[in-house]
């Protein structure tokens, strides 16, 4: 089942995981976390290929690493904020 996780939660999806960690075992356990974008979604590992790291020694490096990797339109248009609807 896939579990569709907005950027803004993308802390939420790495709760089970135990750091330090390696990015294929990231991609492994969470195999089924699509992000959504503002404008589509990609599946997790999808985005964790992008990624340099090999391994990430707590929560925040991993989602820096993979705010890093999003393309300028995932997270909208220029000047929008996300509590704008």
């Amino acid at each position: 089942m896939t579990r569709e996780v907005k950027l803004n939660e993308l802390g939420v999806a790495f709760e089970g995981l135990q750091f330090p960690v390696e990015r294929e075992t990231v991609a492994t356990e969470l195999d089924d976390v699509v992000l959504r974008y503002a404008d589509g979604e990609e599946p997790l590992p999808d985005v964790l290929d992008r990624v340099g790291a090999r391994s990430f020694g707590d929560r925040d490096e991993l989602e820096n690493e993979i705010y890093n990797t999003l393309p300028v339109e995932a997270v909208g248009e220029p000047g929008q904020s996300e509590g704008e609807g």
